[in-house]
């Protein structure tokens, strides 16, 4: 829609993973090299972890692409709501095999001729597991005994967990140590800094047509403005752009203003941080606190009325419970 206005030749900020558009900084490359070297020299296990949005299956796509006619052989799993089964099935299919009705014996010996056949041919086989921090542990641990397959050089079957910060925390679990004792590699994705988000938008710009326009297009103060709202994660960095795009566009502007991002954080919501549980909670608390202190009082108070007509007993004073305060439950 835009691409005519602004002399484009394609949109520079699809959110679709292209490694057309890979931005290398250091991270990224240390982690593709990281990714590239585990894979060619058969080390088994290797993790890559980055936060929601960073470009961890950007980075595995250029991976991809890397040893693209190199006879590697990929099985590419992104559903983490599998059973260790149906796990096993949907990588067996992936590979080219039948898998169709076949039980977990059957895939277990169909996987391992596959795999053997293919290393005495000298030829690598990996399996990328996406999105690898919602697998359960029992489809991690069947992950794990599919490295048992390995010959005296190095393993037969190479390994590569992708997933968000969360899936370490599952690794240092107890119940998968032996995998974590099997990881020879790791790799971490972190956002942009400002001076690399700045790199990142004028590099996409310049690939879509830009040139020397990217710097009048997008202005140093207007991606000051999509640094501090975005934090430096990709994914957030990209939506911002498009949009401001769109509305820059639609008001027939050269160059996107500052207010046209700070438009488009609010339509999209990006300025609003849903408070942490924690602080939900205790608000929440805080709020039966003060339900419990009335209650309390009007109990003393019946209690008292009650004792009016018991002269020999003795009255309980409100003041006893004076350190029961509004604000704080009772526990």
């Amino acid at each position: 829609m835009y691409k005519a206005f602004f002399k484009l030749r394609r949109n520079p900020f699809e959110l679709t993973p292209d490694p057309s558009f890979l931005f290398p900084t250091r991270r990224h490359n240390e982690a593709l090299a990281a990714l590239y070297y585990g894979v060619r020299r058969r080390k088994g296990f290797v993790v890559l972890t980055g936060e929601v949005g960073t470009g961890k299956t950007l980075l595995v796509r250029c991976l991809l692409q890397l040893l693209k006619g190199s006879n590697v052989a990929f099985a590419y799993s992104f559903n983490s709501r599998l059973s260790p089964l149906e796990f096993l099935q949907y990588v067996t299919g992936d590979f080219g095999l039948p898998a169709a009705g076949k039980n977990k014996s059957e895939l277990l010996l169909q996987l391992g001729s596959f795999l053997v056949g293919r290393y005495q041919q000298k030829l690598t086989t990996v399996l990328v597991a996406d999105e690898a921090h919602h697998l359960s542990e029992e489809v991690l641990e069947e992950i794990r005994l599919l490295t048992n397959l390995e010959a005296p050089q190095g393993k037969l079957l190479q390994i590569l967990l992708v997933g968000q910060p969360e899936l370490d925390e599952k690794l240092d679990s107890t119940e998968l140590r032996q995998l974590k004792q099997r990881i020879e590699l790791r790799a971490q994705l972190l956002p942009l800094d400002l001076e690399e988000t700045r790199g990142y938008i004028l590099r996409r710009l310049q690939l879509s047509g830009a040139e020397s326009q990217a710097n009048v297009l997008f202005p140093y103060e207007t991606i000051a403005i999509v640094y501090r709202i975005s934090r430096g994660i990709p994914r957030l960095i990209n939506t911002i752009c498009e949009n401001a795009l769109v509305s820059a566009y639609a008001e027939q502007l050269q160059s996107v203003p500052p207010e046209i991002i700070q438009e488009v954080a609010s339509d999209f919501r990006l300025n609003v941080v849903a408070k942490p549980r924690a602080e939900q909670a205790s608000g929440k608390d805080g709020k039966n606190g003060t339900e419990l202190w009335h209650a309390v009082k009007t109990l003393v108070e019946l209690h008292n009325q009650l004792q009016s007509v018991r002269p020999s007993q003795e009255q309980v004073p409100l003041q006893a419970f004076s350190g029961i305060r509004k604000h704080e439950p009772i526990v």
